[in-house]
């Protein structure tokens, strides 16, 4: 499989701008880098054809106008080549007794005992948990793992690759559901689930926000999208937390956090609310009452 990488130069200034209207618009496959003492930035892409490299770009500029004057190159890259360079970055992590561990590692990787592993494949789509708006969500997870009955319920809207319902599978939940409403998001999922033994142990299935969570209600859900969808879809992700469970939210711009902290609270008063900040991101928990 060849692939297209885009690559385009802009102005060092203009990096910490670029990369704040990146995460707001929720535009994602892209690369900021910044060489200080060369003084030059830019970004990287990487994508599975040129038409949808340049719809990215077309995307991209429209969301950050100090992109209009940069000129974006392609280049053909063999899958090969960009796996071998992705490789060099992803590194096997750990938090508690779950290990998300590259594939490649399967003959060499150590388990302890008593623990878990969740293997990853890169790919287009496919997620590591390298990212902190993943990580936060996981160790929550996992923490509430610790305690919870493992015959509870978990949702998790806007799965993206499924690591995180995965990860709840692994921890030895067996009611496990996520939903996103790309299919193509719902189809790697699934292979990721074979991928890990877990075929038929997550319920995978398409939905957005509103008929993702109709008629659904689970002990513990997550949502790592982003602050002002998370907002516009309050209700919806409230209604969906059973009596007595955790709703955790991700994908929060750290300066965002108190908004969407403001936001939920008004939608469901006398939540316990608490949040956590790494990098510039951040999470919200919040506890339903019994």
């Amino acid at each position: 499989m060849t692939l297209v990488e885009l690559k385009a130069a802009f102005a060092p200034d203009d990096v910490e701008t670029v990369d704040d209207r990146l995460q707001e618009a929720g535009l994602t496959g892209w690369n900021v880098w910044e060489d200080v003492i060369a003084r030059t930035a830019g970004l990287l892409g990487v994508f599975e054809s040129e038409i949808a490299a340049m719809t990215a770009w077309a995307e991209l500029v429209a969301a950050c106008p100090e992109l209009a004057t940069a000129q974006p190159g392609l280049r053909a890259l063999e899958e090969q080549e960009w796996r071998d360079r992705y490789k060099a970055h992803f590194k096997a992590w750990q938090f508690g007794r779950l290990h998300w561990v590259p594939v490649w590692e399967r003959g060499t990787f150590h388990l302890p005992a008593g623990d878990e592993v969740l293997w990853l494949d890169p790919g287009l789509a496919f997620g590591t948990g390298n990212h902190e708006t993943t990580r936060l969500c996981v160790e929550r997870l996992v923490t509430w793992a610790g305690h919870a009955d493992k015959g509870v319920r978990v949702l998790d809207a806007g799965c993206g690759s499924g690591i995180l319902a995965l990860s709840a599978a692994k921890l030895g939940f067996a009611r496990v559901a996520g939903f996103d409403n790309d299919p193509e998001a719902v189809r790697v999922s699934d292979e990721n689930a074979v991928l890990n033994g877990l075929a038929g142990a997550v319920e995978f299935y398409e939905g957005d926000l509103v008929s993702g969570l109709a008629g659904r209600q689970a002990d513990f859900v997550m949502a790592n999208i982003l602050g002002h969808v998370l907002i516009a879809f309050a209700p919806q992700l409230v209604a969906a937390v059973a009596p007595g469970g955790t709703l955790v939210l991700s994908g929060i711009l750290a300066r965002e956090n108190a908004e969407v902290c403001a936001a939920f609270q008004a939608v469901a008063p006398g939540w316990a609310v608490e949040s956590r900040v790494m990098g510039e991101w951040s999470d919200v928990k919040l506890q339903r009452p019994n």
